[in-house]
């Protein structure tokens, strides 16, 4: 295949500039001129550009891309705007299902965020447990809550109606979590079906409704091969889970790509459920697993790897309640019980390290904890992970480099929905430490962006990155710490590359690498700056292969 015609920008090193890129195979065979390439892939498949821009795929270092693909598995609400359009939806469902079974929908409100709920109903309140057994009285109905990472922000909101509260074993308010659940009731102290959880993960439909559908092993499998399609559209081929996925979403990953159904290429991070472990334990399940997810790849290949652990803190008392459905679960496709007390974390860390399981945390708090390992094992050649960047100081910042550490951004939160309140709680004379991109990447650590699935395009965070722009406060969060757009280009590709340790084969458009890469709709290099959120991929290729296409693109088969 050659693509000709185009501003091909590899985001190598010296961030070269090209017209045409030749594949042979699933790898790249050349880059450089048109003129240079043309004879030697004159009778293979030609593509013009059209002056279009391509580079690598991107590649997301934090996707929960299996997500996506979940958000259809059942009936939408997005587009009711009052009660009555919500009871429409629920009667129509009714009237095809048979007596006693259930009506599980999405949340009230607009994906992907679901912002300003009730009040974007007429009726400007959630519809009650009342308001739906007019619909549905023979059939137990409930509306999920969110995902709260969406929109973070409290509370989330299911309702059940009365049939649905009775599968459920609720008479009343069990009081499992008075703190973190709360149940409304009536005039008359009974519950009226609104149920709020002050958290950002659900509780309640796993702790209580555990009678309604679920997401199976098929749903999985389908919701994955949607959310490829869905990431493709974008321009992402790679994606890192950081945050962990238990068996069960392995075993979906896994399924897909025996079945040759991958278009983005996955490496996951193990989520452990440690409820049943000690210290002894560890030792035992690392010393066991080191062969199959230690080191950089685990015994991965190019298309899926499982490697390293999740590392986080104790089980609270709103995880223990949620195991009660595993090894279900739910959204989060990773254990509720992977937290380890912090009392013993250090010297858990120091196991995994002595077994070469890279550890991969999101929370700064474990910095000195990887500091305190680093004493007893030296981490610079293990390339541990420090994710979800959200405040950083100097001092942080040199240990970060100095550890050798890869990383992974969160500018959907901490810039775009939530660096307002974080700079409210600093201080304006503390704001750099904000998603200190600028400083991290001039400390020489290699920090990857990610989309944390809300929304799947990895424009975003590229173009927050460069903008630095809230949503809320509709101003510039950080401004000193914005990057370049060249600079956020390669955190979006060669930076990723590195994060899943591979870096000699994919991540920047050279010869010998991976053909993976884009064609675009918009050059990120010279658009509006606002415009670098909406670019999309005009076609889409992984591994030679194109797996997007939206037909604009001129091919001429030979």
């Amino acid at each position: 295949m050659l693509i000709r015609n185009a501003k091909v920008v590899t985001c190598d090193d010296k961030f070269s500039l090209h017209d045409a890129i030749a594949i042979d195979g699933d790898r790249i065979a050349a880059v450089g001129s048109a003129e240079m390439l043309a004879t030697d892939y004159a009778e293979h498949t030609t593509i013009d550009a059209g002056g279009r821009t391509v580079m690598p795929g991107l590649i997301d270092g934090h996707a929960h891309m299996d997500r996506e693909g979940l958000k259809s598995i059942f009936p939408t609400l997005s587009g009711c705007k009052s009660i009555d359009d919500v009871l429409d939806r629920i009667a129509a469902l009714v009237a095809k299902a048979e007596p006693g079974d259930w009506i599980v929908t999405m949340p009230i409100g607009e994906p992907p965020y679901y912002f300003d709920v009730p009040d974007n109903l007429a009726e400007k309140r959630w519809p009650t447990r009342e308001d739906l057994d007019r619909v549905s009285p023979n059939n137990p109905v409930y509306i999920r809550p969110i995902w709260g990472y969406w929109r973070h922000i409290q509370p989330l909101t299911s309702i059940a109606n009365s049939k649905a509260l009775e599968e459920a074993g609720l008479d009343s308010d069990p009081g499992d979590l008075p703190d973190i659940v709360k149940f409304e009731t009536d005039g008359n102290g009974a519950l009226n079906g609104i149920i709020h959880e002050y958290t950002f993960v659900p509780v309640a439909e796993l702790a209580y409704f555990r009678t309604m559908p679920r997401f199976g092993h098929d749903d999985r499998v389908a919701g994955i091969k949607r959310s490829m399609s869905i990431y493709n559209a974008s321009g992402t081929t790679s994606v890192y889970e950081e945050h962990g996925c238990a068996q069960e979403l392995i075993e979906a990953y896994r399924a897909v790509n025996a079945e040759g159904a991958a278009s983005v290429r996955a490496t996951l991070v193990y989520s452990p459920s440690w409820h049943f472990a000690n210290k002894d334990g560890y030792d035992a399940a690392f010393s066991e697993w080191s062969d199959w997810i230690g080191g950089l790849r685990g015994d991965g290949d190019e298309w899926l790897a499982v490697a390293g652990i999740f590392a986080d803190f104790g089980i609270t008392p709103d995880n223990a309640v949620r195991t009660r459905s595993a090894p279900y679960t739910g959204w989060s496709g990773f254990n509720y019980d992977s937290g380890i007390p912090e009392s013993g974390i250090v010297d858990y860390l120091t196991t995994a390290a002595r077994h070469n399981i890279r550890a991969n945390a999101i929370w700064m708090d474990f910095l000195e904890h990887f500091e305190a390992v680093d004493r007893v094992i030296p981490l610079a050649d293990k390339r541990w992970v420090m994710g979800h960047l959200d405040r950083a100081t100097e001092y942080q910042i040199k240990s970060l480099a100095d550890l050798n550490l890869a990383m992974t951004s969160h500018t959907n939160r901490y810039i775009y929905k939530y660096g307002h309140i974080v700079r409210d709680e600093i201080g304006e004379a503390r704001e750099n430490e904000i998603a200190p991109l600028k400083s991290v990447v001039e400390a020489g650590i290699p920090i990857a962006l990610a989309t944390d699935n809300v929304p799947t395009t990895l424009w975003y965070p590229i173009w927050q990155t460069v903008a630095r722009y809230n949503m809320f406060s509709d101003d510039q969060i950080a401004p000193d710490q914005a990057l370049t757009r060249e600079q956020a280009l390669t955190c979006a590709t060669r930076n990723g590359a590195y994060l899943t340790g591979e870096e000699d084969i994919k991540g920047t458009l050279e010869s010998g690498k991976l053909a993976d890469l884009v064609i675009l709709d918009n050059d990120p290099l010279n658009c509006p700056e606002n415009d670098i959120k909406d670019i999309t991929a005009e076609m889409t290729i992984v591994g030679g292969k194109v797996v997007h296409d939206t037909g604009k693109v001129e091919q001429n088969a030979t």
